[in-house]
């Protein structure tokens, strides 16, 4: 199973592969970032995001997008533009027929860390203790996606070369 995880953001959206199956340890295949600046308008914003997953998700043909779940945040603003945001990552995938799954960032944290409450930085280390990497992938919404990724892979059962499922 390829999926490809997604950490919501208007400025910096962070994506991550990983790829697992049944008998067989999961493997980062690419993470990264999409950048956009906060002086173009939003709606050009959105449609730069939308045209990067899309390009994503036709090159890296996951199965799965698992995308971090909305939260409420103490600035109003900043959680309405991440629904916006999150809203152009969901039409992405329903667009080219994944499915997708969501989990909130504490889901994220426990799975992988262990704990709801973990910091970013125990995130990006237990990432690459999972997957056997030399350090955390960077940046961190790099990290945090590949999170949400094997997120969705240990829910359903799938090793990562840890053995932890």
């Amino acid at each position: 199973m390829r999926v490809l995880g997604i950490d919501p953001g208007t400025a910096i959206l962070g994506y991550g592969l990983v790829e697992g199956g049944r008998g067989t340890a999961s493997r980062l295949i690419e993470c990264g970032v999409v950048r956009t600046t906060a002086r173009t308008p939003l709606a050009a914003r959105l449609h730069l995001i939308h045209g990067e997953l899309s390009t994503l998700i036709a090159r890296l043909n996951p199965d799965v997008l698992a995308v971090e779940g909305i939260f409420y945040g103490k600035n109003v603003r900043t959680t309405i533009t991440l629904g916006h945001t999150r809203g152009v990552i969901l039409l992405a995938g329903e667009a080219a027929g994944l499915s997708i799954a969501e989990y909130s960032p504490a889901v994220v944290k426990r799975t992988v860390v262990g704990r709801g409450a973990a910091a970013k930085a125990q995130v990006g280390y237990m990432v690459a203790q999972l997957l056997r990497l030399r350090a955390a992938p960077r940046p961190a919404d790099a990290a945090d996606a590949v999170a949400l990724a094997l997120t969705h892979l240990l829910k359903s059962g799938v090793p990562t070369r840890a053995g932890l499922r």
